[in-house]
Formats: C-alpha cells, structure tokens, sequence
C-alpha cells in the first residue's frame, strides 16, 4: 500500500475539515502518493475502524507503513511531521502571531461552532416546518448506511437511522439530539444563533479583503473551519441556501477551500491569465500575491474572529477545564483510567456525569444568559496539545504586547496553573488521565 488511506462520509463534521487540508498538501506536493478517500460504511466501522482506534468517530486514517490515526487533529500533526514541505501553520519563530491565531480558530472550529452546526442540521431535519431539508438528509445518511442500495432504498434507511438513533419525529422534540448536553437549550438557542450570526459576519467582512484567513494561501484556521462550514452550513440544504445568499463571499471561500479545481472561487490552484502581445501572462488567482500575509501581519477582521475565541469560547474552556480538574483528583477518579471523549453527546458510560447537574457539568453564559454544558476532555486535551506552540509564540515581546488586547488571554497562557498535576493522553481514539511527567 503507497496511499495514505482516509475514512469519512462527506456530512461528517471533521471529515471536511481533513480532506480539504489532504487536497491542498496534495496539490502543493508534500502527498507524493496522494491519498484515498473511503466511504466508511458502518461494515468498516464495526470490523475496521473501531478495533483499531477503539471509537466509531471519524475521520481515521491509514498511513502506508501501517499506522492507524484517528482524530482529525493527529492526523493533521502527523501529515503535518511526516511531511514538512509547504506547511499549513506558519512558523512560530518567523510568524507568531498568524501561527498562535492559526490554532486558536481550529479550536473555535472545532469545539464552539459544532454547537450551533449541529443546531443547524438537525433543526432542519423536522417535519411540518418551514424550509425543512429532512428528505436531503435522508439521503446523505442513507448513502452512507446503504451505499450498494437504489435511491428511494438509502433514502429509506437513512429515514429509519433517524427515526430510531435521533427521535426526529417525535412530537415536541424541540432540541436537536446532542445539543442539549453542550448548552444549547430553549433558553439559550437564541444566543447561540447570535453567536452564529456575528461569526458569519465577522468572516464575510474579512473575505471581502482577503481570500483566506491569513491572505491568499490556506491554513490550518481556513480547514479546520471546514468543518461546520462545508458539511452543515453550506452542503446542508436549508443552512446552505442561506449561506449562499446572505454570505455568498463565505460560500465561495468554502468552494476555494474545500476544493482546488473551481476556478470560479478563484482557487489556490488556479492561474489568472491576460494577454500580453498576444501571449498568456499567468499570475495568482488569490489575493495577497498568494501568500500568508507579510510581517506576521493579522488584519483587523481576523483579530475580530480572534476576540470572538477570547469573549465567548475561552471563559467555558477555563471553567470546564477547572471542573475536570476537580473530578481528576477527586475521589470518583484513578489516575491512568478514562476519560469521556466525544464532543458531541455525552459519552458512553459517563452519562450520570455529563448530563443534569451531573460532576462533569458546568455553569456558562453567553450573551447574558446562562445555562450548563457538559466537561469535554478532548478540548483539554487540544489546550494541553497546543500549549507548547503557544508559549512559543507568546515568548516574544510583540506577541505578548499583542495578546493584551484579548479579554483572558493572560489566563489563557497560564492554562497548566488549571490543570496542575495530571495530562490527558490519547490512546487510539480514547483518551485518559495520566500523572503530569
């Protein structure tokens, strides 16, 4: 085997966020083999995947010495090590600011915009509703469950898959499945969709100056984005007839992103052509020359997105970082047993904690209303991964002059005073507790 072997399902959240990174390293190079991308049926869930990593979560990779990674996170650390040329984080030595802002939205990405992604899909999966899209999502889960099946037979099991697993014809289910247990409740939805709108806002405005976050080449921020964007908030029917209407620069960064070969979003692969003497003359498609931006340069735009990390998302993960701290060395918890993983629904076995007023919950606010969310230990274990990184950047003085502008950034820098004592390692896909070395 001389590919890389990639398994998804094109409505998976993470997934667009990795394929679209493999495309562009791909296309820059650095994949000299390339990669394919594998329908993961749930016959190679059960049989392939789960075995391996131990977690049905995708995506998961194959590397072609044999090597099994899941997460889109570790596989994107160990494309990223395995091969250096063209990188997608600038370096923190050269570029410090754009690389600490390149991980602090993978972070937003991954871990505060599933909410209202999640929110969006399944919202629009009821019936009886205006704009309702639960015949597409019928289908895109039915062509996963039923690949080999006619039409009208995936849409079928995917109606089935929804009817039985999420409960979205049942009466009075006004919360989406899932969301509940990461805050998003009828007393909050509002907020959160706020939340939404100012994102959405906020992004439109920046692409209306440059073509990527941090100019006119990718990065690890643009792909990790990926995720919520292309599978809900613009593949799915009814948030993606919005998304193309009301931000359509977003809907076309999505296309560049995603995807190299549509030349009409004005593609990091594309050529832009005039005639000189009669000859084609080829320059960048991009803005910014196709580059990252010079002089580590964030443009007030992106700093906005940033301060959205900062005002709405870090004062959760500080609180939630603390609660799991306090079960850790509780007398409920052995050091080196595991943790609960997923980000989306409380995880198996973990539910009397992760759930009510359980001891893995917590209180948050956002937009001046509160409400509790479950403790995610795989956003502390993304704190603890990057917090080297950070503290490299932060180290030089601009940087930390910087940095001041942001509510908690302090804090933030001082995350391991949170959780003195232990780390969280990642076995396969599982994640546990572990003495701090």
């Amino acid at each position: 085997m001389s590919k890389y072997k990639l398994f998804t399902v094109e409505h998976s959240y993470f997934s667009g966020k990795i394929k679209s990174y493999l495309n562009w390293k791909l296309y820059k190079g650095s994949l000299s083999d390339g990669f394919e991308n594998i329908l993961a049926t749930p016959e190679l869930i059960t049989n392939l995947l789960l075995p391996k990593s131990g977690v049905p979560s995708l995506p998961q990779m194959e590397a072609p010495d044999g090597t099994w990674i899941q997460d889109s996170s570790s596989i994107f650390d160990y494309i990223e090590a395995s091969h250096p040329e063209m990188p997608a984080v600038p370096s923190p030595s050269a570029a410090p600011r754009q690389c600490l802002v390149s991980y602090l939205i993978e972070l937003l990405a991954d871990e505060w915009l599933i909410v209202t992604a999640g929110r969006q899909r399944w919202h629009y999966s009821k019936e009886n509703i205006d704009q309702s899209h639960l015949s597409f999502n019928q289908q895109q889960w039915g062509a996963w469950l039923a690949p080999e099946a006619n039409g009208l037979n995936r849409r079928q099991a995917g109606a089935e898959f929804f009817k039985n697993s999420f409960g979205i014809s049942k009466a009075g289910n006004d919360i989406p499945p899932g969301i509940g247990e990461l805050g998003l409740t009828s007393d909050t939805e509002k907020v959160w969709l706020d939340s939404l709108e100012n994102i959405m806002t906020l992004l439109e405005e920046h692409l209306d100056h440059h073509d990527y976050l941090l100019g006119g080449q990718p990065s690890l921020g643009d792909f990790a984005l990926m995720g919520p964007f292309y599978a809900h908030f613009y593949r799915d029917a009814a948030p993606g007839f919005d998304l193309r209407t009301r931000f359509p620069l977003t809907a076309e960064w999505v296309e560049r992103t995603y995807s190299h070969d549509n030349i009409n979003a004005r593609s990091y692969a594309q050529s832009l052509y005039s005639l000189e003497n009669g000859k084609l003359v080829g320059r960048p498609a991009t803005s910014d020359n196709g580059a990252w931006l010079p002089d580590d340069a964030i443009p007030p735009t992106l700093e906005a997105l940033v301060t959205v990390f900062f005002k709405e998302m870090w004062p959760v993960l500080s609180e939630a970082s603390q609660k799991l701290t306090e079960f850790i060395l509780s007398d409920e918890h052995q050091m080196g047993d595991e943790l609960p993983r997923k980000s989306f629904t409380a995880s198996p076995g973990f539910e009397h904690l992760q759930t009510n007023e359980g001891n893995l919950t917590h209180e948050f606010e956002l937009g001046g209303v509160k409400g509790r969310r479950m403790v995610v230990a795989n956003q502390m274990w993304m704190l603890q991964r990057i917090m080297p990184i950070i503290k490299e950047c932060a180290s030089q003085e601009k940087v930390m002059k910087w940095m001041q502008v942001f509510p908690g950034a302090d804090e933030l820098l001082n995350f391991e005073k949170i959780t003195d004592g232990y780390q969280i390692e990642k076995r396969g896909g599982k994640l546990f507790s572990a003495a701090e070395k």
